[in-house]
């Protein structure tokens, strides 16, 4: 992927809305294709009462894009400059029925139910969050010290993330239609009316949330399209394939570039000057101010505008970028001049301040992977606070000083940690306080802190290197408050700087959220009890911290959970479980997979092979290019450290995992096929090549700086594909997936299990109805569970 591709905002006034699209009441995605001919529609094994799922062709068709839009011209500022990108049309809104119900009218499909992603009222008294409760993921509000919850969207679509308007207004909320990728905004009142689609109607389009405007009069969406390609005639623009949307990388020799300690498959050769992000004002300043060269608008990726939820004010643009792997509006200053945008793909984020006047980009800061949401201006919009790895292991909370026109003057390290790393960054609504969380080996310690904006001694000149400045420089009085479980997944200020919300997850609970009132955790109402984790009785089994040693020394991590009534010197048959990502990290938190295998008197060791966050930035980059045949023997090594603890029996071991663990998992089962006696592999991928030019564009872009990239690395990608050593599979394997995956399609799973049907071996597809890459619905989870486990359980104890 060429770091230098041409990335332009497009011109500063909105294109007019197009007439809402009635969406048809038909799933946008091609139907099921039917069982091969010569081939037995496959039952998922010991999933007892489950629909025989038959094995798909391969190369199912997925979503049509539709043709672009162009945009109108901003008007003549008397600037000339080189062709700009055009916007996306703006997003046009759709009015909805009301679908509310009260709390004693909703189904209870789950007796033990997980609430997370909560936001909160104006006055902190009130939550808008996700609950699972109906057996899917839907939006729901309550007190934080009452127990009337309501249901607000009654809809089986899964809601995905939840933002509360700072007038109280409004509710914006994140869905994925028919459980696919693909996802749309909608917003409603808090009392369950005027519901409405904001963005991510159009068919082929997705919608992602962003922030409110502070007067609650606006919401940033950024929408999404298929890329159509480089601007014809344009020198600098990279030649992009069609069927992946990439642009072509030149690399250095060796084929990887090293920024610090970060390897950069892709990226500019050592010594180069990366191409800044520019805005429409940055071209047309550049280029003398001449707007004729505006009339041929190439298209764009994604599209950030403001909405007017009540749809009285038109959408305002306020960036855009072609073949962009993200873009998402974090934070709007108070007073609306700047624009905190977080961009780029995974591995190589940055922040970026955009003046929107004229959409000058004035700022840029790299910033770290993980939580998207990742920081904001202070009142007076001359400091920005940013949860940033730039230039350190692990990251930290920066202080960027900015000038009056938003250009960075100062950089400093506000807060640190020397052996862990900030996950977690939530400002009050006031810029004034902020809720941190620290990510510790993988458990979560909160810190509330007054934030102070005042210049600090010791703070970096622009383009400096950043020094640590006195703790003094920002907060006022830190404090620690203690947690009732183990990990946050999210936090929220409330109106009192002292009683912020957080959605936690444990061993031992369902996630829920809590409220922290002078740092007192009180559960939520209506979020469940610890003790209803697990119906039946048999409680859940906390996990102990477990630090394996690759062959070539690089320590490791993980969890391992011991089955109930095993003796302490009794190896046991043992699942090592690996976690996508490759970013990802295991956490200890309770996971109903987890719990149904250790039900079936199997442990799982889950670890943290090379790539996984939480341990660093050279540790998430070491398994970048070659490295990935490392992380493959990661697995095997990890899987040794369990036998020689006297843990896990050599004879009786399994090797599962979801998403990239699950392109690891069918790598084990070819690079270690005497190992494991039986893999189980969901959502993976199984050729590379396949891979990205089948997946969505923006992930290919991020997918490239991890694996490589599709045309200039396809040797590598070839030679770390599971199916280009598929003659070696020895050991049986169940593969699962989500019929709407976009993310990695299906054909990933049906050909690993169709070439392993045509060497003999025993071989099997579960296909998951209305599901996407994450497995959203209690129906469907629960089959894939019990299907899972059986599997395994009969092939390790059978």
């Amino acid at each position: 992927m060429a770091a230098d591709a041409r990335d332009q905002l497009t011109d500063g006034r909105a294109p007019r809305p197009p007439a809402p699209f009635r969406p048809d009441t038909a799933d946008a995605r091609a139907p099921s294709p039917a069982p091969l001919a010569d081939e037995r529609p496959p039952v998922a094994p010991g999933a007892a009462g489950a629909d025989s799922v038959p094995l798909p062709r391969p190369g199912a068709p997925g979503i049509t894009a539709l043709a672009w839009d162009t945009a109108s011209r901003a008007e003549d500022t008397g600037a000339a400059g080189p062709p700009s990108r055009a916007p996306l049309p703006a997003p046009a809104l759709w009015p909805l029925p009301d679908t509310a119900a009260a709390h004693p009218d909703t189904p209870h499909v789950l007796t033990a139910h997980g609430c997370w992603y909560p936001s909160v009222d104006p006055s902190g008294r009130h939550v808008a969050f996700i609950c699972d409760r109906g057996g899917v993921p839907q939006l729901w509000t309550g007190p934080v010290d009452g127990g009337g919850a309501q249901l607000l969207d009654s809809d089986p679509d899964p809601v995905t993330e939840v933002s509360w308007s700072p007038d109280g207004r409004w509710i914006a909320y994140t869905t994925a239609p028919g459980g696919g990728e693909l996802t749309r905004v909608l917003c409603v009142r808090p009392d369950g009316t005027g519901r409405r689609i904001l963005a991510g109607a159009e068919p082929g389009s997705s919608a992602h949330l962003g922030c409110w405007r502070h007067d609650g009069s606006a919401l940033a969406v950024t929408v999404a399209e298929p890329s159509a390609g480089p601007e014809q005639g344009d020198p600098q623009a990279a030649p992009v394939r069609a069927d992946a949307g990439m642009p072509a990388a030149v690399h250095p020799p060796g084929w990887a570039a090293r920024d610090g300690r970060a390897v950069l498959l892709g990226g500019p050769p050592p010594g180069a000057v990366p191409r800044p992000y520019t805005g429409a004002g940055d071209a047309l300043a550049a280029a003398g101010g001449d707007r004729g060269a505006l009339d041929e608008p190439v298209p764009l990726t994604l599209s950030a505008y403001l909405v007017d939820p009540e749809g009285v004010s038109a959408p305002v643009f306020l960036a855009g970028e072609r073949g962009a792997a993200t873009l998402r509006v974090c934070d709007l200053s108070h007073d609306g001049r700047l624009a905190l945008l977080r961009r780029g793909p995974r591995g190589r984020r940055e922040a970026l301040v955009v003046r929107t006047r004229d959409l000058r980009t004035t700022c840029s800061v790299p910033v770290a992977d993980g939580d998207p949401w990742i920081g904001g201006f202070a009142p007076d919009g001359r400091t920005l606070w940013l949860r940033s790895d730039h230039d350190r292991e692990y990251a930290a909370l920066y202080a960027v000083r900015l000038d009056p026109r938003g250009r960075r003057t100062g950089l400093t390290v506000a807060a640190e940690r020397a052996d862990c790393g900030l996950e977690l960054l939530a400002l009050d609504r006031a810029g004034r306080g902020a809720v941190l969380v620290w990510n510790v080996r993988g458990v979560s310690e909160l810190q509330i802190a007054a934030l102070d904006t005042a210049p600090a001694a010791g703070s970096a000149p622009d383009e400096a290197a950043a020094e640590p400045a006195p703790p003094s420089a920002a907060f006022r009085s830190p404090r620690a408050v203690p947690l009732p479980h183990e990990v946050a997944t999210r936090v929220v200020p409330t109106a009192d700087p002292d009683s912020p919300v957080v959605a936690l997850s444990g061993s031992q609970r369902r996630p829920g959220v809590w409220w922290l009132p002078r740092g007192t955790a009180l559960r939520t109402p209506w979020s469940s009890r610890d003790e209803d984790a697990t119906p039946g009785g048999r409680p859940p089994v906390r996990p102990v911290p477990m630090r394996p040693v690759a062959r070539d020394g690089l320590a490791l991590g993980g969890w391992y959970y011991r089955a109930p009534g095993r003796s302490p010197g009794e190896p046991a048959p043992c699942v090592i479980h690996l976690h996508g990502g490759p970013e990802e990290q295991e956490r200890p938190v309770f996971d109903p997979l987890y719990h149904e295998l250790l039900g079936r008197g199997l442990d799982v060791f889950a670890p943290d092979v090379r790539g996984s966050s939480g341990h660093g930035r050279s540790f998430v980059d070491a398994d970048l290019g070659k490295g990935r045949f490392a992380a493959i023997d990661d697995v095997a090594d990890c899987a040794a450290h369990a036998i020689l603890a006297g843990l896990a029996d050599p004879q009786r071991l399994a090797v599962m995992g979801r998403s990239y663990g699950g392109y690891l998992t069918m790598a084990s089962l070819v690079w270690h096929p005497d190992l494991f006696r039986t893999g189980v592999a969901v959502c993976g991928m199984s050729d590379l090549t396949t891979f990205f030019a089948g997946t969505e564009p923006w992930i290919a872009q991020s997918a490239a700086h991890k694996y490589g990239h599709p045309e200039q690395d396809r040797d590598l990608l070839r030679a770390l594909s599971p199916m280009s050593r598929i003659d070696a599979l020895r050991a049986p394997v169940l593969a699962v997936h989500g019929e709407h995956d976009t993310n990695v399609p299906p054909g990933e799973s049906e050909q690993f299990v169709r070439a392993a049907r045509e060497r003999g071996l025993e071989a099997e597809l579960l296909v998951l109805r209305h599901e996407g890459h994450d497995f959203q619905r209690a129906d469907n989870r629960r089959l894939f569970r019990r299907t899972a486990a059986d599997w395994i359980q009969r092939h390790l104890t059978g």
